[in-house]
């Protein structure tokens, strides 16, 4: 059995904390959080800790906390030669501190606290900086899914970059389309089979191969059109640029 605790209560902890418990081979000891009634519906209060000098050893403890805040929590974890990891798409692994014993499990995933999310189909980019450790970590990103790569700090940044486009830009994206359609009472839903047509389409198809409509078809009437019907300046200028960039690719 692996005995983790994790230090965080935001979106990735509150994840983390409710896959955990579905598994018999884990065992979840300890949730730090500095506001403890973040978690308290998730865990036994026994569980709960807000003071993180109350830490007990355990095999692994997982920093699920915003980036900016890694060094702290790290830094502030007060047993010695603790295996430590963070969750961060960005931040390289020696942003953990105050051990010799540092890893990144990072779940390419998005998450939101009210949409349930399948573990089984997440694939996890793990890291360590010694041997025994990367086979402890990656025994528990295979209790939930095959999806198990090795992936340096430096990989790990180009793939969360590459995933901004995907997902944040593009769902900015569905944002604009939602706005253009309120603001001619047009219902949303109508669009939502396409956005899945067009997710399902990179399954099988490069991007490349995949993309249609008026720039990719050199469809200037149509292109002039659009940018007419635009009247807010920054949706104007985002069409533009990336109807150049799709004719430009």
């Amino acid at each position: 059995m692996i005995t983790i605790s994790i230090l965080g209560s935001g979106k990735v902890a509150h994840h983390l904390i409710l896959e955990f418990l579905e598994h018999d081979d884990i065992k979840l000891q300890q949730v730090y959080s500095r506001n403890p009634n973040k978690v308290k519906n998730l865990v036994s209060d026994n569980q709960i800790i807000s003071d993180i000098s109350e830490l007990k050893p355990a095999d692994i403890f997982i920093i699920a906390v915003s980036d900016d805040a890694i060094e702290e929590v790290s830094s502030s974890i007060p047993l010695k030669n603790a295996f430590i990891v963070h969750t961060s798409g960005t931040k390289p692994m020696d942003s953990i501190m105050n051990t010799t014993r540092k890893g990144v499990f990072y779940m390419l995933q998005t998450f939101s606290i009210d949409k349930e999310v399948d573990f089984s189909q997440i694939p996890y980019c793990i890291e360590a900086n010694n041997p025994t450790d990367f086979l402890l970590l990656e025994k528990l990103a295979l209790a939930f899914s095959e999806k198990v790569y090795k992936i340096s700090s430096v990989q790990r940044q180009s793939i969360h970059l590459a995933a901004v486009f995907v997902n944040n830009f593009t769902n900015h994206l569905f944002k604009l389309g939602e706005d253009i359609c309120k603001e001619n009472m047009v219902p949303f839903d109508i669009l939502k089979p396409l956005i899945l047509e067009t997710a399902n389409k990179v399954q099988t198809l490069s991007p490349k191969e995949a993309q249609t409509g008026p720039a990719a078809r050199n469809d200037q009437g149509t292109i002039d059109r659009h940018l007419e019907a635009l009247n807010d300046p920054i949706k104007k200028e985002i069409y533009q640029l990336i109807t150049n960039s799709i004719q430009n690719n």
